[in-house]
This record gives C-alpha cells, structure tokens and sequence, in this order.
C-alpha cells in the first residue's frame, strides 16, 4: 500500500509534490505516467494521442495498480479517476486531491505536452474541472490547496497525513 496518493487536474504539481514528499520520507516517488511510458516505450501524451482515451485510461489503470503496491508516494495522472475501477482503487488509499487556480494551472502548463488541453487550454482546463472534481472528491480524504510554493504545499499535504 503506498504512503499517500496523489490526484488533480494536470498541472497541479503532483508529480513535483510526490518527488518532495518522497525525499522527506525517503522512499520512492512512482508517477503512473512515467511508469506507463516505460512500459509502452512512448510518452503518456503520445500514447493517449496515438491510442485513443480508452486505451490510454486501460494502461493507466494498470500502473496505478503497480504503484499503490509499492512502499512510496505515488502522483496520478489528473484523468485517472475518470476509470471506475481506479476510484475504487483510490479509495482504499489515503488519497489527497491538490488543488489550485486555473490560472496557477494554465502559468504551469504553459511549456507542457497535454492534448486533452487542446487549442484553447483555459476553456479545456475548465471542462475537466467540471467533469473530476466530483471525482477527486470522491476518492480523497483531503483537498489540499496546491498554490504557492512546492516547501508550503508539501507542509500542508503533509498536516493532512498527520491529522
């Protein structure tokens, strides 16, 4: 079972969040994106875009199943909990939902590979909040605002662990 969870719209620092809980704690930070591009031998964006969302969510599902199996801090992919079986999965972990401004979002995407973003990523961004954040709802114990300072969000994911 894995030390926390975490989940969020793309670009809500989770992976970087993960990375930083993980050095504290020192264990492993697991990503499912990256433990998926390793197993496909091709980027999450270029697998979603070149294999449709259902297959994407498909392998997606299986990396979150090897990461929570694993003694670390693992940083989903925003989408996953999209796919009722990972919610389920989910919520048998102590699952934490980042959480920040679009506009911190859209500032943090600027550089990135996200092609459920689209050409018009603030009007995209806003129907991905609308269609998850019932989800990430569902599936965490606890909403943590993720704006600010990496050494900030990681102390309040951190209290929420302790509480």
């Amino acid at each position: 079972m894995a030390r926390c969870v975490l989940v969020g719209l793309p670009g809500t620092g989770k992976t970087t969040v993960a990375r930083g809980l993980a050095q504290r704690w020192g264990c492993a930070a697991l990503d499912t994106d990256e433990l998926l591009s390793a197993s496909m031998g091709c980027s999450a964006p270029e697998y979603l875009r070149t294999r449709g969302e259902d297959e994407f969510r498909r392998a997606e599902l299986e990396a979150l199943r090897r990461a929570v199996d694993s003694d670390g801090v693992v940083a989903t992919g925003g989408g996953v909990v999209t796919t009722p079986a990972a919610r389920e999965l989910l919520g048998r972990e102590f699952t934490v939902w980042l959480d920040c401004e679009d506009a911190v979002i859209l500032g943090r995407l600027s550089e990135g590979d996200r092609p459920l973003l689209g050409a018009d990523p603030a009007t995209s961004l806003a129907r991905l909040r609308r269609g998850r954040s019932g989800f990430y709802r569902e599936v965490s114990r606890a909403r943590v605002d993720a704006n600010g300072l990496l050494d900030v969000v990681i102390e309040r994911v951190l209290q929420v662990l302790q509480a």
